[in-house]
């Protein structure tokens, strides 16, 4: 291996793509358990290497030097082999730093809480120190000298400015889950986290439905990658190729969501708008109907919307784990507030804001056969509609204006 990833388990990586557009470097992701590491880092068979959780600390003894700076945070995520010599560093530290100047998050005077105490824990502490936060706690599942436990930031710090997290929880594939509950913060300015997988973690749905700057790892993956390749490489980048490669990846990663009335054309445009970007389209009512081999109206008339509305949910929550897609909902998907917040994680949800009049009821829908039972469903969810997107798209022209209007939005 010439350049690469280490880490236990890298399925989630973006590391291989990040470091293809950096350079023209051959860079591997390489899972090692964790028997091997040593063994590995014996062998010194690369040039460079990134060292991902959970690892940042159990390949310092291997190393010849140690950066000052990694040594000061006590963790190391990039290494160098140089004539059979070791030498690590942490860019992880320049990465944190900028995903919060990205985000807008400001720590000069703040009290700051860190999720979690490994690696990237350390890091995150050293960055608020470099930064001016008045007050750093360090919040643990486990009561140690230095630490708080969750309950108490939760009865004792709920003034606090920002909040950190560097654990893994909300991480794919399990996504569902936040490390904390921020309705209970009620002064918070900012949230970051380091999981970048999926794009917009529960936690950071959270902040930004309360309208708090707040941002996922991802900028953070890209900044210590371009640092670590100037490390590699020995050279200097400019300023513009990782805002570059930032936008280059985030929309690929992205999903393109497309959410409205019954009628107003999410299917077809959804079709249109994949084939013209070279990506793949999911329709969630046809997840549905593959996934139970029932029609949407027999599910109605055998079951009941219940029914249907758990399996719309089971549908979405799967679709909502993919990257790069173009994914058409149900008209009543957004009345289970789970089903966005799962939807928000990797995409960016576009309302296709038809007029009353151009919504035309069919057979094949229960909710929406009648121009009666359309009106009624357009008065009780155009609001939630609003509410639940990102962008709000006019959908009255044809499908190639409303398609372009789209991706003229998601990409610029």
């Amino acid at each position: 291996m010439q350049y690469g990833c280490i880490g236990e388990k890298l399925g989630h990586s973006f590391s291989k793509e990040i470091h293809n557009m950096i350079g023209s470097y051959a860079y591997e992701l390489k899972e090692i358990p964790s028997d091997a590491l040593d063994d590995f880092m014996r062998a010194k068979e690369f040039l460079g290497i990134n060292v991902t959780i959970p690892y940042k600390e159990r390949v310092m003894p291997h190393l010849y030097e140690i950066d000052e700076g990694a040594m000061a945070i006590g963790a190391v995520n990039t290494v160098v082999n140089r004539e059979g010599k070791l030498y690590g560093y942490n860019t992880d530290f320049w990465g944190m730093k900028k995903l919060l100047s990205h985000a807008g998050i400001s720590l000069e005077g703040k009290k700051v809480a860190i999720l979690g105490t490994g690696g990237t824990s350390k890091t995150a502490r050293a960055v608020a120190r470099h930064l001016g936060a008045k007050s750093i706690l360090v919040v643990s599942r486990r009561k140690d000298a230095g630490t708080i436990l969750y309950d108490e930031l939760y009865q004792k710090h709920k003034d606090t400015d920002v909040i950190i997290n560097t654990t893994p929880v909300g991480m794919f594939p399990n996504a569902d889950v936040s490390p904390l509950d921020l309705s209970f913060f009620k002064k918070l300015s900012g949230v970051a986290d380091a999981v970048y997988n999926p794009l917009s973690t529960h936690l950071i749905c959270q902040a930004k439905k309360r309208g708090i700057p707040a941002e996922g790892g991802l900028y953070m993956l890209v900044a210590q990658a371009v640092r670590a390749s100037e490390i590699f490489m020995d050279t200097t980048y400019d300023d513009a190729l990782l805002e570059s490669i930032y936008k280059k990846i985030l929309s690929q990663k992205q999903n393109i969501v497309l959410i409205g009335m019954p009628a107003c054309g999410k299917t077809t445009v959804g079709k249109h708008i994949a084939k013209l970007l070279g990506r793949p389209f999911t329709d969630t009512d046809e997840l549905v109907v593959l996934t139970g081999g029932e029609s949407i109206p027999d599910i109605f008339s055998k079951y009941g919307e219940k029914e249907f509305r758990r399996r719309e949910s089971a549908a979405i929550k799967h679709a909502s784990t993919l990257v790069g897609n173009v994914i058409a909902t149900g008209g009543g998907a957004v009345l289970n507030q789970s089903n966005v917040n799962n939807l928000m994680q990797n995409g960016h949800i576009f309302f296709l804001d038809r007029s009353l009049a151009l919504l035309l009821p069919t057979e094949d829908r229960p909710l929406g056969s009648t121009k009666e039972a359309i009106k009624k469903r357009y008065r009780e969810r155009y609001g939630i509609y609003c509410a639940s997107c990102h962008t709000r798209i006019d959908g009255d022209g044809d499908i190639e204006t409303v398609a372009n209007t789209i991706m003229e939005e998601f990409l610029k």
